[in-house]
């Protein structure tokens, strides 16, 4: 089923735009409860919504749940939580449903809402045009619901305590939680294994998330690790679904870094459930060597953690991601967690007693260039005169030793490139002939 609102990562856009509004919000919850009766639940099933920090994510939250409410739902706030924190409490609680208003790395000026079932994962995207299929044309009731409390921080914490088995005395670690809604559950989990933290990005105000810090701007993080002498560095987006690190010499780490140290130490101690890891197309080719190196297999997907996910599920898998820093370690949360993947990486730095400069050299990626051109319109790829044909002819150039990904974003007006080759003067002639058919035929703005 096609779907109008939903994207990759649920419902994005700016705050105040038709579709990021206190009163499409309404309509988003009062489609979800819709929904919610057509499978069968009966009325009063509790919906937990958890935010970030953004301004605009309390009118939103408050707008969906009294749509919730109005449907026959019990709505629960659960406040500022991480993304796989809502995850955990949909489970433990045995809730209904799950929604977070997140924009994730996306700027203050937007924001977002994306569900979760009672597994705790995020619903497909059949599931997600079904609720779009309900959505009412208008508001229909003004009532606001007083909105009762829960508590999804104890339990998530807790659970965290059970992911790493040592103590990290002596370590300095810096933490850069991007003014988002980690800024209180990482730094106490990292403290409660005796680690000095140094934590950035850990003012939010509402209007500074992702600004400047978190993953999609490491720098600061990397200077801190420098200047601090710190043993690594972590960083999260705004809502803690994702992570990047960096080592002790201030040098990121990427996931599919991330990715390759963890599954081949886990091929070396025999846990890595069926020898599978689960990746998407944007994952570097050097991935697929080192693991199938080791003795495992990679397996790839649609650009998108859920999609990961449901490929682990079919597969049996329990270890899986993507290169932006999502990292899906099934044993412990069914969704994306930053924190659980640092923690995972923290624990083979113990175990091997090697630095993540040393641990990092197991992926030789092959060298790679992307860019993403902000466009006006998304104008279907297929349909356009002669990108194709370019991407053709630069995939018959590369061959067997390169490969091509061209494709818009799911969250974003963006079209994204991506080129791998066997050097990186290839790769950036590659990339420049792309991206001048993209600007001969799409508005970039």
């Amino acid at each position: 089923m096609k779907r109008l609102y939903f994207g990759t990562d649920g419902v994005r856009g700016l705050y105040g735009s038709v579709t990021m509004n206190e009163d499409f919000a309404w309509r988003l919850g009062a489609a979800a409860a819709a929904w919610l009766r057509a499978k069968g639940q009966a009325p009063g099933g509790l919906v937990l919504i958890g935010r970030d920090t953004r301004a605009s994510g309390a009118s939103l939250a408050q707008a969906l749940a009294d749509g919730l409410a109005h449907g026959g739902c019990a709505p629960a706030s659960l406040e500022i939580l991480p993304t796989p924190a809502v995850s955990r409490a949909v489970r433990t609680r045995q809730a209904a449903l799950g929604v977070v208003v997140t924009a994730s790395h996306n700027p203050a000026t937007d924001n977002g809402i994306k569900f979760f079932g009672p597994a705790g994962m995020k619903l497909t995207d059949d599931e997600e045009a079904a609720i779009e299929a309900l959505l009412p044309a208008k508001r229909t009731d003004p009532t606001v619901h007083r909105l009762k409390a829960a508590d999804g921080i104890s339990d998530y914490l807790y659970a965290m305590e059970g992911v790493l088995h040592g103590k990290l005395t002596g370590w300095k670690i810096v933490l850069d939680t991007a003014n988002g809604a980690t800024v209180h559950t990482s730094s106490a989990v990292l403290r409660d294994h005796q680690a000095k933290v140094i934590a950035i990005g850990a003012e939010p105000d509402g209007l500074n998330i992702n600004a400047g810090v978190g993953s999609e701007h490491p720098e600061a993080m990397c200077a801190a690790v420098r200047q601090h002498g710190a043993r690594l560095g972590i960083a999260h987006d705004g809502d803690g679904d994702r992570c990047v690190l960096c080592d002790e010499h201030g040098d990121v780490l990427d996931g599919d870094e991330i990715l390759t140290i963890l599954a081949l130490q886990a091929l070396k101690q025999g846990q890595l459930v069926k020898k599978i890891l689960v990746v998407t197309v944007q994952s570097n080719l050097g991935v697929e060597a080192a693991v199938t190196a080791a003795g495992g297999r990679v397996l790839r997907t649609a650009v998108g953690d859920r999609y990961v996910i449901e490929r682990m599920l079919a597969e049996g898998a329990t270890l899986g991601g993507e290169s932006s820093g999502h990292v899906i370690c099934a044993d412990v949360s069914p969704t994306g967690d930053g924190l659980v993947a640092a923690l995972k990486v923290i624990a083979v730095m113990l175990a091997t007693g090697r630095p993540l400069s040393e641990l990092r050299k197991v992926l030789v990626k092959f060298p790679q260039q992307s860019v993403a051109l902000k466009v006006r319109e998304k104008k279907p790829l297929e349909a356009l005169p002669t990108l194709p044909a370019a991407i053709k002819a630069v995939e018959t150039e590369l061959g067997a030793q390169g490969r091509v990904l061209v494709r818009y974003s799911g969250t974003e007006a963006k079209l994204r490139l991506l080129v791998e080759g066997p050097t990186a003067a290839i790769v950036q002639a590659a990339l420049d002939k792309l991206v001048a058919a993209a600007r001969a035929e799409l508005e970039v703005m």
